[in-house]
């Protein structure tokens, strides 16, 4: 049973407190809270359209408010969340929980506080004599592989309603992020050929090539430490790359014809994760080529299962300069960390990042945000509306 729309005007608190109660981890759907939204914009008569992905109860929501057109301002936010599986937490991660002005729950930080307190903002934005319009944009799959942001950016492509600046809603601390990283993810398999182990050479061993993958990653690595390209104010300054995740093998006598690798490099703005994919291929060829001799179904494939590119919004654009002016910070950060900005960005829509909450707090036990962070976001939501999108 979906929880009860207040019958008035809810704060962010309030509305927190449903967001958190959807079980909205990635690995399930989240048309229930969906559900739930559209029910809370009708009532509020805002309209909106849904874009899906390619697995089913995965939705998308894009409203707009104030003029039916692209233009304007947007406000996003991904309403799915990372696991609770095998965290040590207080209190039932999906009932919010306050002690001391602090807010627990999961996905409370990361990042439905932002959602909560868009919401909760809009009947006042839709009693703001709009000259431009307000786009929500409610995503899923972001702690995936942000596939809901891409079919939302081409969906809102595709119907000709583009904003013409974005804000992400990040836990931030409600600083100014013009810049982050990016991730490009894979995953290769190798395929060789079973045999005793007592006669290696009647096999292919995929574990050894994998292997020497490996070794090769971890090359790469101190590499990009040793000589890679400087970004200052990103911690650590340089493209990073590692193997995460390594499996393979059925038991120690027989000689494993199957391993799989996944991998990921997190880029600078200026440095290019496809084409450092393409030198890895190049490098292990000689590996696949040795695995393929064995057989038509041996070798070495690959898929790469997160594409995020980076953002990199000039310090000195117009939309850095209003989200400092309002939110009176006096310098923009950068971080390590990647989003759904830089999707939007990518897509040729200004975006930067600024929500409440830390992301020291992302994914952690007892996740929370704070009251005073959530009422620095209402303050910042009204007062970007009133720049960008009201007429002087």
């Amino acid at each position: 049973m979906r929880p009860d729309i207040p019958s008035s005007r809810p704060d962010t608190v309030a509305i927190l407190r449903t967001l958190v109660a959807f079980d909205t981890t990635s690995r399930l759907p989240n048309a229930p809270l969906i559900a739930w939204i559209e029910e809370y914009l009708r009532g509020l008569g805002v309209s909106y359209s849904l874009s899906r992905g390619p697995e089913d109860g995965k939705l998308n929501l894009h409203a707009i408010l104030g003029p039916q057109t692209g233009g304007g301002l947007a406000l996003s936010g991904h309403v799915d969340c990372v696991p609770v599986d095998g965290q040590a937490w207080s209190s039932d991660p999906f009932t919010l929980r306050e002690e001391a002005g602090r807010l627990h729950g999961r996905g409370t930080a990361d990042m439905k506080g932002f959602v909560a307190a868009t919401l909760a903002a809009v009947p006042d934005i839709l009693a703001m004599p709009l000259a431009r319009p307000v786009h929500l944009f409610i995503t899923f799959d972001e702690e995936t592989n942000c596939a809901g942001a891409r079919h939302l950016i081409a969906d809102v492509a595709t119907r000709g309603v583009m904003p013409d600046l974005c804000v992400v809603g990040e836990p931030s601390m409600m600083m100014p992020i013009v810049a982050h990283k990016g991730r490009l993810a894979l995953r290769a398999t190798f395929t060789g050929r079973a045999a005793h182990s007592s006669t290696p050479a009647r096999g292919a061993n995929a574990l050894h090539a994998m292997g020497h993958a490996i070794a090769h990653i971890a090359d790469e690595a101190d590499r990009f430490a040793r000589e890679g390209r400087r970004a200052e104010g990103f911690d650590p300054p340089h493209t990073t790359t590692q193997a995460g995740l390594a499996q393979g093998g059925m038991i120690l006598n027989i000689v494993p014809e199957h391993a799989v690798l996944e991998l990921e490099w997190r880029p600078v703005p200026g440095d290019d994760a496809l084409a450092e994919f393409a030198k890895l291929r190049d490098t292990l060829q000689p590996l696949h080529d040795a695995l393929h001799a064995h057989g038509p179904e041996c070798g070495i494939t690959y898929e790469v299962t997160c594409d995020l590119p980076p953002l990199d919004l000039p310090a000195d654009s117009h939309l850095a300069d209003v989200v400092r002016q309002v939110t009176g910070s006096n310098a923009t950060g950068r971080v390590s960390y990647g989003t759904e900005a830089g999707i939007y960005q990518h897509a040729g829509l200004p975006t930067i990042v600024c929500g409440p909450g830390d992301i020291a707090q992302a994914h952690k036990p007892d996740e929370f945000i704070t009251r005073e962070q959530l009422a620095r976001c209402d303050a910042f939501l009204s007062a970007m509306v009133r720049k960008l999108c009201v007429s002087p």
